[in-house]
């Protein structure tokens, strides 16, 4: 072999032993940091030996596969974020699934509205791209998700709402090609009610000889699709991010779905869960928790100011029983109240100390896992929902509010507190379930 043919193969051996110990390095310097992971590994999902898993949700981790099927695969497995500001306050560890990440409508209805929808196309109720109209009464976040959805999936969405909730969300469902109905607030006896008038008009479209294809209620109230989404999704995605160790789960309710369905799965598999409702004011669920009676003293004859529930606080809070919170009632153990002026402070709290810019249930929800984890004691991990934006509460809640300030001067005195007189102002009521 002559000296130019050595020179060659010694440079071409020494390429392959630089490109490999370059590799190496570049693999022993990535991050070990949890849940960070290099370019080159979200890129290729099986780089560290294992196959992608089969239906897992692109934000399940390195080993899933980086591309989606559509929006549908952007709802579920929300982070589980540790409230920095209420866990060093409470000496508990206070986390938060963030349902407001969820892909399509930004809160936890995407999964019911997904669910929902599955089961009645497995069921023959929905077929796509044929003219159904998948009907819903709401006061906006469910009507949000369904509306998303049934443009994903070849539906009509035809939504009704009261006319005094905020506009933000009534704006986002016309924007989403929603046609949407927005109707005086009146009792749910009443069939002009907006949950009923949903109904009717489900049954109205189907029955019409001139009208395409077939009209469907969602029914998102009594559907039993709403709680077993959440015992399908929810309950277990918490269970496997905490690993088992949760010492409460606190939660409101409007529909009763996500309590119910979140209780159901975990408390047969967490020794000693306490499953807390978080209740704004007016609302009838903490004395049917406490007590077994559907009753609050704001509802009192001559004392209401609305048709129902009388707080500034949407999504959740209810007079009456559903089908979806029966199903998971006997593993509710305890209910918490929470006042307008409480919510609102702690919304205020969120964004100061944490930079979490939520909605009135979220706050709600905050201010119940606190009481929570100041009853069981330093030491103990509580899990709550962060529903939804603030965005969708500019005209209402946030108004109220007010803008915040550079200084930070909210205590977790001031939240606990906090006015809880029944002449104390609020602006809207419901039946006002999302």
């Amino acid at each position: 072999m002559d000296r130019q043919s050595l020179y060659f193969t010694a440079a071409f051996a020494a390429g392959i032993l630089a490109t490999v110990g370059i590799q190496e390095i570049l693999r022993s310097w990535r991050p070990s940091v949890p849940g960070v992971h290099s370019n080159v590994d979200r890129l290729h999902p099986a780089a560290n030996g294992k196959p992608p898993e089969e239906g897992c949700s692109a934000r399940d981790g390195p080993s899933v596969p980086r591309i989606v099927e559509g929006i549908e695969g952007c709802i579920g497995n929300t982070p589980l974020l540790r409230i920095k500001s209420l866990s060093d306050a409470t000496g508990c560890e206070i986390l938060a699934k963030a349902e407001f990440l969820n892909g399509a409508g930004g809160s936890p209805k995407d999964r019911v509205a997904l669910g929902i929808i599955n089961a009645a196309e497995a069921e023959g109720l929905l077929t796509p791209h044929s003219g159904d109209t998948i009907y819903e009464g709401t006061v906006g976040s469910t009507g949000i998700s369904l509306a998303a959805l049934c443009r994903a999936r070849g539906y009509q969405a035809y939504i009704c709402m009261p006319s005094d909730q905020s506009t933000e969300k009534s704006e986002v469902l016309l924007k989403l090609g929603a046609t949407v109905d927005r109707v005086p607030p009146a009792p749910i006896t009443s069939p002009t009610q907006f949950v009923n008038l949903a109904r009717h008009l489900a049954i109205q479209h189907t029955s019409s000889p001139t009208r395409h294809g077939r009209g469907f209620f969602a029914d998102q109230f009594e559907n039993p699709a709403n709680y077993l989404t959440h015992y399908h999704t929810t309950g277990p995605e918490i269970h496997r991010q905490t690993n088992g160790r949760l010492s409460a789960f606190v939660c409101g309710a409007g529909t009763g779905g996500t309590i119910s369905g979140v209780s159901m799965f975990l408390k047969p598999r967490i020794p000693g869960l306490r499953v807390v409702l978080a209740d704004p004011q007016g609302s009838g669920l903490f004395n049917k928790v406490r007590f077994g009676v559907m009753f609050d003293k704001r509802e009192r004859e001559g004392t209401r100011r609305r048709h129902q529930v009388d707080s500034v606080v949407e999504g959740i809070g209810i007079n009456r029983m559903t089908a979806n919170f029966e199903a998971g009632r006997e593993f509710v153990d305890d209910a918490v109240r929470v006042s307008d002026e409480q919510a609102m402070v702690m919304a205020r709290w969120l964004v100061e100390k944490d930079g979490i810019f939520v909605g009135s249930s979220s706050a709600v929800n905050c201010v119940a896992a606190v009481q929570t984890a100041l009853s069981l004691g330093p030491g103990h991990r509580i899990v709550t929902i962060l529903c939804d934006s603030g965005t969708r509460h500019l005209s209402k809640f946030w108004a109220q509010i007010g803008d915040i300030s550079a200084n930070s001067d909210t205590t977790l005195e001031g939240i606990l507190n906090a006015c809880k007189s029944s002449s104390s102002p609020s602006i809207s009521g419901k039946d006002r379930i999302d």
